[in-house]
């Protein structure tokens, strides 16, 4: 049966499984199906009935990728939609996605808002994602004084995707935070033993 191409049945139940990892988008499942020997018209059929059953929606899978990004990686909206058409987005849902992230970026929101997902805390704004990824970057490290330090700081913001005016904001500020608190040490944590 190895040589047999997959039915419908067996090509719902392998979509099914590549899907219970984590979400696809519709052209990585159909991806997987076409590697397994899945002839057109059943890749389509699977591919309908999935996003019936509401298992393959490319813009709830684009959310979950900014969201996941958010939470383990920040990148800037250039890297994000690059990936996103690496995945097989198109570039309509991709368009509705930005649409989404500029009225959020727009909102009155609490600064710890809820994601789509409902995770809380994750950034809002492309500067909110540019000064975590430059936190996460530094680990805890002040800001070094060196301009050629700040230029190699803002370029690897910049190849995360960040726009070069975001970069040098957040390393401004992240640098005026450092000055003001020269020892590195956390405002907020108390030294009582």
């Amino acid at each position: 049966m190895s040589g047999e191409p997959p039915g419908p049945e067996a090509a719902l139940e392998l979509a099914a499984r590549y899907l219970a990892t984590r979400p696809r988008s519709r052209w990585e499942v159909a991806r997987r199906l076409r590697r397994a020997g899945a002839e057109a018209g059943v890749i389509e059929a699977t591919l309908e009935r999935l996003t019936e059953l509401a298992f393959v929606d490319d813009l709830a899978f684009a959310r979950w990728w900014l969201e996941q990004r958010d939470r383990h990686g920040p990148r800037g909206r250039r890297m994000l939609e690059a990936e996103l058409r690496q995945h097989g987005v198109g570039r309509d849902v991709i368009a509705l996605l930005r649409d989404e992230m500029a009225t959020t970026e727009g909102d009155d929101a609490p600064a710890s808002w809820e994601g789509p997902l409902g995770e809380r805390d994750l950034p809002r704004t492309e500067a909110d994602r540019a000064r975590v990824a430059l936190g996460q970057h530094l680990r805890g490290r002040p800001v070094p004084d060196d301009p050629r330090a700040h230029q190699r700081l803002g370029m690897y913001l910049v190849r995360r995707g960040f726009d070069p005016d975001i970069a040098r904001t957040a390393i401004r500020e992240a640098a005026a935070s450092s000055a003001a608190n020269p020892a590195g040490e956390d405002p907020t944590a108390r030294g009582d033993a």
